[in-house]
């Protein structure tokens, strides 16, 4: 696998992994009810928001932006979620 070298393509294939993972669960992006944004450099959150704001919609789930070393150098962001699927 290859991994984009910036921040907002890497944030792009955060997402798309994030949704189809989701799909398989049987939600979606507005089941997300917590996200966890982990980033080496806060500074690189700003290029990102447009495309996170639009990804989780009017209704944005609860989210943290933590600024902290990942284990591979060449990662610029990481996104965990939380989600609730309905039964």
């Amino acid at each position: 696998m290859t991994v984009p070298t910036g921040v907002v393509d890497q944030c792009r294939l955060a997402l798309e992994h994030i949704e189809a993972a989701l799909g398989q669960a049987g939600a979606s992006m507005a089941d997300v009810v917590r996200v966890h944004y982990i980033l080496p450099d806060r500074q690189e959150f700003a290029p990102c928001w447009p495309m996170l704001r639009a990804a989780f919609g009017d209704n944005p789930p609860a989210a943290t932006m933590i600024e902290a070393g990942l284990i591979d150098p060449a990662m610029k962001i990481e996104i965990e979620v939380t989600a609730r699927v309905s039964g």
